[in-house]
């Protein structure tokens, strides 16, 4: 009997001590947008060890994990087509609202929010955007202003860099050709919207390159391959705010899109992981992200302590005027709706690869 109870409080002990030193999984995309999610939630986190873990999106690994019952990552950074795929599989917890932490005058997270929260999966990250840009000095006279210069090759001469995919392109094209930001999807939901998308895409059709990798365009606009280009804020912003480049981002008709944190289902560490979270989403640590890379938090009152404390960047530069959600830019721009793109994607993918084809890349 002494020995069953000495084992049993071993056991006990060896228990408590796991839980107290529990090492949490965070699953993000890499590079200089992780090692922003470090600096302003893990090391300014006071609790339980984190492990940063890379990997390349897609919901299959998880599923794996959930599926089989042995769950090894605790807390993943998803894209929001993923935030809202994965909790309608039941691949991620519900959360409970009420334990976000609030805003000084009490208003909720969720209201706290710059979009509508799509399900109780989801905790806020970023909005990154996919943006026209240029070099300054390209172009004589007058510069572009508005999307719809893109596709003004007499105006504004040269070629133009394209990724690879159709998503937010489509978008673009349509607010170019006069769609107002609240009809776009509605009119991409017809075969004469689309139809009229890619009308826009032909005036360009012989002076297109195309990129599948972030870093693409901004060698090719550096190297003066293309005159403008699309390409990720984030390294645009980077690339300006870290190596001085003399880029010109031209944020109308950009079109945004969200990442999220979410818990996965049957996480090993659990309450460890609702910690982390409270802490990640709270206003301070959305503004603190602020300081190491140009993603705009998703919590309104994060912008105000950014705002405040300008200059805001780690190395002493402004950074609101590279935030792609900042209210000055917002009339013109379009939040991405991942719900058409999973429904009505398809066929336009289809058909911007046979465009593709047909180009003079």
């Amino acid at each position: 009997m002494l020995v069953t109870l000495k084992q049993s409080l071993l056991a006990s002990l060896i228990a408590v001590t796991t839980v107290a030193h529990a090492e949490l999984n965070f699953v993000s995309w890499g590079g200089a947008y992780t090692e922003s999610q470090k600096r302003a939630y893990i090391d300014t986190y006071r609790g339980d060890d984190i492990n940063l873990i890379e990997y390349e999106g897609g919901l299959d690994e998880i599923r794996y994990q959930v599926n089989s019952g042995d769950v090894i990552w605790d807390i993943v950074d998803v894209l929001s087509h993923e935030a809202r795929v994965g909790c309608n599989e039941g691949l991620f917890e519900e959360l409970d609202r009420d334990m976000f932490q609030k805003t000084a005058d009490g208003t909720s997270m969720d209201d706290d929010i710059m979009v509508q929260v799509p399900n109780n999966c989801v905790v806020p990250q970023v909005f990154w955007s996919y943006v026209v840009f240029y070099q300054e000095g390209s172009f004589e006279g007058e510069q572009p202003q508005t999307i719809g210069d893109f596709f003004d090759l007499k105006k504004f001469p040269g070629k133009r860099g394209l990724r690879s995919w159709p998503n937010g392109l489509i978008e673009m094209a349509l607010i170019a050709d006069g769609v107002a930001i609240k009809n776009v999807y509605k009119v991409m939901s017809t075969e004469a919207g689309i139809d009229r998308a890619f009308n826009m895409l032909d005036k360009i059709r012989d002076d297109v390159m195309f990129w599948s990798s972030g870093a693409e365009p901004l060698e090719l606009v550096k190297s003066g391959k293309v005159s403008m280009s699309l390409a990720y804020n984030g390294r645009i912003g980077s690339a300006v705010l870290t190596e001085g480049e003399n880029f010109v981002t031209l944020w109308d008709g950009q079109v945004l899109d969200e990442d999220w944190l979410v818990l996965v289902k049957g996480a090993a560490n659990m309450e460890a992981a609702k910690k982390f979270l409270i802490h990640a989403s709270a206003p301070a640590q959305q503004a603190e992200q602020a300081r190491y890379i140009n993603y705009g938090p998703m919590r309104a009152s994060a912008f105000d302590i950014i705002k405040n404390g300008e200059p805001w960047f780690h190395n002493g530069k402004n950074i609101m005027e590279h935030m792609p959600n900042r209210p000055e830019v917002m009339a013109r721009s379009i939040v991405a709706n991942p719900e058409w793109w999973a429904d009505f994607g398809e066929p336009v993918d289809e058909r911007y690869l046979a465009w593709m084809a047909t180009t003079g890349r």
